[in-house]
């Protein structure tokens, strides 16, 4: 009997294209940033564009967008559904670099499951980061606020680097695709480098020199690390474009009895 005959015997009750996963993923914070920016800067004007100096201001920050009501509760919903997902995407990550480095030298396997780990973790703690901005608004409890934000910008950057490291420990020869998904991890971290000293350095000058148009640059700034952090996660669907997340009994241990290239029957399986 041949593998699709048994596979029709295995019940499998969910299945979703990883890659659909992760647009819907990214989606959620994406959509719910434009329409809070957007209806903000129609509606709430005075709201969004109040500052620390209370200079001249146009753009408004990301914190101040999604801070007010109503918009606030559409930013925390598409979070919250945001959240489980990602962390089902950092889990397969770390489960598909480590079976690729079990194939490598013990030496290399050893090293890469520990940049693996501390990749994982960095992304975990991003989420829980994430989370903590969210919930906890810069006008409910700023300095908490603030300093969670600094725990999201360093985990953020962290785990980009350890990311790329892993990326091409685990691929010395790359294909044509996975080129592609490596350069772009790299240009996306540079931007998001680049964008964060930007944001430092204009924060600065807002805060303590009272610099006219500098909190519209640091919002700037802020939406660019945004964008970037997004477009780097979304690079998942370059390194699983046909993969399917499945929720199902009977397929695993048919697997696990498969062999490469040449399928075997379980031992209780039998033919028709």
């Amino acid at each position: 009997m041949e593998v699709n005959s048994v596979c029709t015997k295995a019940a499998i009750f969910f299945m979703i294209s990883f890659r659909q996963l992760c647009l819907v993923t990214v989606s959620l914070p994406l959509g719910a940033l434009l329409f809070c920016f957007v209806t903000a800067y129609i509606f709430q004007q005075d709201d969004i564009h109040e500052t620390h100096c209370r200079v001249y201001n146009v753009i408004p920050s990301i914190s101040a967008i999604t801070g007010i009501s109503p918009q606030r509760y559409l930013w925390r919903i598409c979070i919250a559904f945001h959240i489980g997902p990602r962390v089902v995407i950092a889990s397969v990550y770390r489960t598909y670099y480590r079976e690729l480095l079990s194939q490598s030298s013990e030496q290399l396997d050893d090293k890469g499951n520990k940049l693996l780990n501390v990749c994982y973790w960095l992304s975990i703690l991003e989420i829980v980061a994430l989370c903590g901005v969210t919930y906890i608004s810069n006008r409910e409890n700023y300095p908490v606020h603030e300093k969670i934000f600094i725990v999201f910008m360093i985990c953020s950057l962290s785990y980009m680097l350890a990311t790329i490291k892993v990326f091409k420990l685990v691929r010395p020869h790359m294909t044509e695709t996975e080129k592609h998904s490596y350069l772009l991890k790299k240009c996306l971290f540079i931007t998001s480098l680049g964008s964060t000293a930007g944001l430092l350095i204009f924060f600065l000058k807002h805060r303590l020199l009272c610099h006219e148009m500098a909190f519209s640059w640091f919002s700037l700034c802020e939406y660019l690390i945004a964008s970037a952090n997004m477009a780097f996660h979304v690079t998942v669907i370059l390194d699983f474009p046909t993969e399917k997340l499945v929720v199902a009994r009977g397929i695993p241990h048919l697997l696990l009895n498969a062999n490469p290239g040449s399928p075997q029957i379980p031992p209780h399986s039998k033919e028709d």
